[in-house]
């Protein structure tokens, strides 16, 4: 049995996942508003992908905002007809198929947990096929689960397709060695909207500190992150002139589709 393919086809069902609530859509746009700040491009002209766009909350957020080129894939069926009523460019398929067939198409493609989902094998073309699918200059922002918090392992198995784990580091090694620069990485940690909120925030300041000492104390360096999940991005550098290839492939595919042929 395909199992990922049984399990995407209804995932909204297997996740025990009811209608779709606006309502608590929208409560993730402060949340977004501030992990993600200064990471978007500044013309709303802008070409921007969803990667795995689940219902289409992140492609109406960034319609709210007032950009109008959107465009999303998902593998669930299920996803892509709620995703539709938000944006009508929102393809059924494979991404890292539907990236290869759009060379240097964005400038900002988002990957809201999914690299998790993926073989060690598929994070390789899938970092490569973004890179491929990206502009020079383009952002890639990645969200996935965090093995460096101390939920880390509840985090990596709470999902039975879950198939790899990365920590801000991990991730850092794979994009530089796909060929991005400028990466940096961000908590995904409370956020103030009220007095109960703010208690949270800082009662998770105290937490983090701690945990942040005992890792200084045991290993001498800190993770930097330790919320159940993270939030990174990085930059495909703008390539000197004639160092480009033609048909907008990354430099980096050929050692990835070596990697992964090995």
């Amino acid at each position: 049995m395909d199992y990922r393919k049984f399990l995407f086809d209804r995932y909204r069902t297997a996740q025990g996942w009811g209608a779709i609530d606006l309502k608590a859509a929208d409560r993730w746009t402060r949340p977004y508003d501030t992990w993600l700040h200064g990471w978007f491009p500044s013309s709303r002209d802008a070409r921007i992908l969803d990667v795995g766009c689940g219902p289409g909350f992140l492609l109406r957020y960034f319609s709210q905002r007032g950009y109008t080129r959107l465009s999303g894939v998902d593998l669930s069926p299920e996803q892509i007809s709620a995703a539709r009523q938000y944006c009508s460019d929102v393809t059924l398929g494979n991404a890292i198929d539907y990236l290869q067939r759009h060379p240097a198409g964005f400038d900002l493609i988002l990957a809201i947990d999914i690299i998790e989902h993926l073989r060690k094998d598929e994070v390789l073309e899938f970092l490569a096929a973004t890179h491929s699918a990206l502009a020079p200059g383009g952002r890639l922002i990645v969200q996935t689960p965090n093995c460096a918090s101390p939920w880390g392992i509840v985090q990596r198995h709470s999902d039975f397709t879950h198939e790899v784990g990365f920590t801000p580091g991990a991730l850092a090694w794979l994009l530089r060695l796909m060929g991005y620069v400028s990466y940096e990485f961000r908590e995904t940690g409370p956020i103030i909207r009220g007095a109960k909120s703010f208690v949270r925030w800082v009662l998770w300041r105290m937490l983090r500190a701690c945990w942040s000492a005992y890792d200084l104390i045991e290993t001498g360096s800190a993770a930097g992150a330790y919320t159940r999940v993270f939030i990174g991005s990085a930059i495909k550098p703008v390539a000197s002139p004639g160092t480009e290839p033609k048909s907008g492939r990354s430099t980096a595919m050929p050692n990835a589709a070596a990697a992964i042929n090995r």
